[in-house]
């Protein structure tokens, strides 16, 4: 199952949008369904989550991490 349960609570958010008359919150819900789908995607294919954020306070963090300053 790995990360995909997060597609199922999202879906049963937007149906419970849709049943209880929150129409623009059934929208976003499905605008995150899709991004958590291309994260998740993104995730099993090895490839590397962007890195966002980096300030002066968050350097260190990335440094660490082994991510170093980006150009």
């Amino acid at each position: 199952m790995g990360n995909n349960w997060i597609i199922d609570v999202l879906a049963d958010l937007r149906s419970f949008a849709h049943k209880n008359g929150l129409p623009l919150l059934a929208v976003q819900l499905n605008d995150v369904t899709l991004v958590a789908q291309a994260e998740i995607d993104q995730m099993t294919a090895g490839a590397p989550m962007p890195v966002r954020g980096e300030t002066a306070e968050t350097r260190s963090i990335f440094v660490q991490a082994g991510e170093g300053r980006r150009t």
